[in-house]
C-alpha cells in the first residue's frame, strides 16, 4: 500500500480489530478519525435508508425507540424529521448521494397501500433519493406496476380511484424522481433482468474533473415465490455470482469505486452503531464477494448494525443495515484517490444515525405526510357496499362461517378475473377457475380473513371503504392454479391431523358451488370420499384437473395445506384487500346464506369427534412482511 498523503498509514490488512465498532463510528483503520483533513483526496458521502414501507408519520409501535451505545434509547421515525436530519448531514458537501437498498413502499400503512402506494413516492420525490434498489416488496403488485406506474407514472384503469390521486400539490401522480435497480431479478423465460443491474454515478474532483462510482443492486434470492411478491414470470440469480460479473464488467468500464446495495439482512447485535456475532445471508456474502467492492450496505432484515469486514483479499469494507421504517440514516464517508477514483479503504467511515423527532420538521415534509394521512382518513369513510345481516367469523362445529363462505365466494370471483393491465407476470394463460379454498383457521401460519361485516342498522348495513379493506387481505395476490382431484381430495384431509393425542381441525372455507360431508369417525387421511365432493354438483374426479383460486399464503405451503404445492400453471391476480374492494362494489347487497357447504356424517358413532378448532380463529391477522425478523432471523415472518 503506498504512503496517503502526508501521513503513513497501517496497512489493511492489519486493521481488522476494526470489526469491532466504536458504537458511534465504524473506521476502517484508526487513521480514518483524521480523515476529514486529507485534503488530497476527493471526499464523497453515501447516505441510505432502508425498508421505510411507506410510514411516512413515523416507525409502527416498538419500532419507534431503537437502542445505541450504551444501551441510550432513541425516539425515531417521521419522513418530516429525516428531512431536516439530511439536510444537516448534507450541508456543505459537494459530493453526496442518497440511495436505498429497498422496500420503500409496499408496506402496511393504509394511507400509502391503499393509494398505490403514491405518498412513499411523492415523499421520496422531495427527500431527494437519487435512486433504490428494488426489494422483494416493490414487485409485490408486478414488474409492470413498478416500471410503468411507479417510476413513469402512468396511470392504469381506475384513475383517481385506484391511482393517479393528486398530491399534496394537487398534481397527478408522475412517478418518481428516481430510478430502480436490480441485477438478479430476471424474467424466467429470456434471463434478461427486469431493471437495469447497476448504475454510475460521478462525482467532482479538482480541476473539474468527475471520478464514477459504480453501484451493484440486488434483492433477495427467491422473492418471485415470497407470498406478497408471488410472480411466476420471473426468477432471481446467486447473489455472489451476480455481483461478481456486475463489479467485473464496472472495472472494465474504468469505475474503481463500487458499491454494494444488497436487499437481503443479517443480525448483528442490538447497538445500532455497532456489530456482536453478525450472521445471516448477507453477512456469508459480505465475506465472500469480489474485492472490488468496496462498501456493502444491506436491508430485508429489519435490522440495526454498523461494522467493517474483511474482504477476500484481508481489506476493510464497510457492511451495514440502517433498521426500518425510517429509524435510522447510514452515512457512510469515503476518500477517493483523485487520479484513479479508487476508494483509500484506510480512511473510510461508516456511522448510523438516529432519525430523532428532537429536531423540527420539515415544513414541506410534514404537509405531505399530513395531507395523505387527512386524505386517507376521509377516503375510509366512504360506502361501497351493503350487508343485509351481519358476517361473522364465528365457527360452527363443521369449520363453517358466513364471513368464511364470503371470502371463498369472493376468491372464486376474483379468480375469475383478468389481471390488470399492468401485469406482465404472468407466463401462463388465465384460465377461469373452477372452485376456491380459504384457510379460514389454518393450523400455521395466517388466515386472510381481518374481520367480519357486521350489520349496523344506523347505517342500514353499510360497508365502507376502510371496513372492507381490512376485513380480507395481507397483501397476498390471489392465485390460480390447475390442481388434480387427488390433490384437492388431500388438501381437504389435511384439515384434520393427529396432535399429542388430540385430533386438531383446521378448516378450509369452499365456494358457494362445492359441497362435501367427511365421516367424524374416521381417522386423519381418511375422512372425505371422493364422491362426497361435489364441484358444481359433479363428484370430484381424483384423475381429472381442476383451476383452483386462493391465495398465493396458501399455494406456498404457509399455513399448512402441504398437497396444494403440488400445482401448476399458476397465474396470478390482484392482490387481496384491493380485489376484495372490487368484489364488495361489484356484488353488493351481501344477505348471509345458511351454513352447510360443509356436513360431518356418523356424528354419533363411538369415537366420533368433529375435531378441535384452532384456539383463536378471530384474531386479527397482522400482514406477513418477507422479511425475516431481528430478534429471531430464522423465522421468516
Amino acid at each position: 500500500m503506498r504512503e496517503l498523503g502526508r501521513r503513513s498509514f497501517m496497512t489493511a490488512a492489519g486493521s481488522l480489530g476494526a470489526l469491532l465498532a466504536t458504537g458511534t463510528t465504524a473506521f476502517a483503520t484508526p487513521h480514518a478519525r483524521d480523515a476529514a483533513s486529507a485534503h488530497e483526496y476527493v471526499d464523497v458521502q453515501l447516505l441510505s435508508i432502508t425498508d421505510l414501507h411507506g410510514f411516512l408519520q413515523g416507525a409502527p409501535g416498538a419500532d419507534t425507540m431503537i437502542t445505541g451505545a450504551g444501551g441510550r434509547r432513541y425516539e425515531v421515525g417521521g419522513v418530516a424529521y429525516m428531512a431536516t436530519h439530511l439536510e444537516r448531514l448534507r450541508a456543505g458537501r459537494a459530493n453526496s448521494i442518497f440511495f436505498a437498498p429497498g422496500d420503500l413502499f409496499s408496506g402496511w400503512t393504509m394511507a400509502a397501500e391503499s393509494m398505490a402506494d403514491e405518498p412513499t413516492i411523492e415523499a421520496l420525490n422531495r427527500l431527494g433519493l437519487d435512486f433504490a434498489t428494488a426489494g422483494n416488496h416493490e414487485f409485490d403488485r408486478t414488474p409492470g406496476f413498478l416500471t410503468g406506474h411507479m417510476q413513469h407514472g402512468i396511470p392504469y384503469p381506475g384513475m383517481g380511484h385506484t391511482n393517479t390521486f393528486y398530491d399534496s400539490q394537487g398534481e397527478p401522480f408522475g412517478g418518481a424522481a428516481f430510478r430502480y435497480y436490480c441485477a438478479n431479478a430476471v424474467w424466467r423465460h429470456s434471463g434478461r433482468t427486469v431493471l437495469p443491474p447497476y448504475n454510475i454515478e460521478w462525482v467532482t474532483a479538482p480541476g473539474g474533473r468527475r471520478l464514477p462510482i459504480g453501484f451493484v443492486h440486488l434483492t433477495t434470492v427467491g422473492m418471485e415465490r415470497f407470498s406478497t411478491s408471488y410472480q411466476p414470470a420471473l426468477s432471481t440469480l446467486d447473489e455472489v455470482a451476480t455481483v461478481n460479473r456486475c463489479a467485473a464488467e464496472l472495472k472494465e468500464r474504468g469505475v474503481n469505486a463500487i458499491v454494494l446495495s444488497m436487499h437481503d439482512g443479517a443480525v448483528a447485535g442490538n447497538d445500532f452503531n455497532s456489530a456482536t456475532i453478525p450472521s445471516g445471508p448477507a453477512y456469508d456474502l459480505a465475506l465472500a464477494v469480489s474485492a472490488d467492492i468496496d462498501v456493502i450496505v444491506t436491508g430485508h432484515w429489519h435490522c440495526a448494525f454498523n461494522m467493517m469486514l474483511p474482504d477476500p483479499r484481508g481489506n476493510p469494507r464497510p457492511f451495514v443495515e440502517a433498521g426500518c421504517h425510517g429509524q435510522l440514516i447510514n452515512e457512510i464517508n469515503l476518500r477517493l484517490d483523485p487520479r484513479t477514483g479508487a476508494v483509500v479503504r484506510a480512511l473510510t467511515t461508516s456511522t448510523n444515525h438516529p432519525n430523532t423527532r428532537d429536531v423540527a420538521a420539515d415544513p414541506a415534509l410534514k404537509e405531505i405526510a399530513d395531507y395523505w394521512t387527512g386524505y386517507a382518513r376521509r377516503r375510509s369513510t366512504i360506502p361501497i357496499g351493503r350487508v343485509t345481516a351481519s358476517f361473522t367469523r364465528r365457527l360452527s362445529p363443521t369449520g363453517e362461517s358466513t364471513m368464511g363462505n364470503l371470502v371463498a365466494d369472493w376468491a372464486l370471483w376474483a379468480g375469475r378475473q383478468k389481471p390488470d393491465t399492468f401485469d406482465n407476470s404472468n407466463i401462463n394463460p388465465n384460465e377461469p377457475a373452477d372452485l376456491a379454498l380459504i384457510a379460514v383457521a389454518p393450523r400455521t401460519g395466517r388466515t386472510v380473513i381481518g374481520n367480519g361485516l357486521p350489520h349496523i342498522p344506523s347505517s342500514g348495513g353499510v360497508i365502507t371503504f376502510d371496513r372492507a379493506w381490512k376485513a380480507v387481505g395481507y397483501g397476498c395476490p390471489v392465485i390460480t392454479a390447475t390442481v388434480t382431484g387427488q390433490t384437492l381430495h388431500d388438501a381437504l384431509e389435511q384439515q384434520w391431523a393427529a396432535d399429542d393425542g388430540d385430533l386438531t381441525y383446521a378448516p378450509l372455507a369452499v365456494s358457494s358451488n362445492v359441497r362435501y360431508a367427511f365421516d367424524a369417525a374416521a381417522p386423519p387421511g381418511a375422512r372425505v370420499r371422493p364422491a362426497d365432493v361435489l364441484i358444481d354438483g359433479i363428484p370430484l374426479d381424483l384423475r381429472a384437473s381442476y383451476r383452483l383460486a386462493s391465495t398465493s399464503y396458501t399455494f406456498i405451503g404457509a399455513d399448512g395445506y402441504p398437497a396444494l404445492l403440488k400445482h401448476t400453471a399458476a397465474v396470478r391476480h390482484t392482490r387481496d384487500f384491493e380485489s376484495f374492494n372490487a368484489f364488495v362494489r361489484a356484488k353488493s347487497p351481501f344477505a348471509p346464506a345458511p351454513l352447510g357447504r360443509v356436513r360431518a356424517v356418523n356424528e354419533s358413532a363411538p369415537g366420533a369427534c368433529l375435531g378441535t378448532l384452532p384456539p383463536h380463529p378471530y384474531t386479527r391477522p397482522m400482514p406477513p412482511p418477507s422479511h425475516r425478523a431481528c430478534e429471531n432471523p430464522l423465522t421468516e415472518k
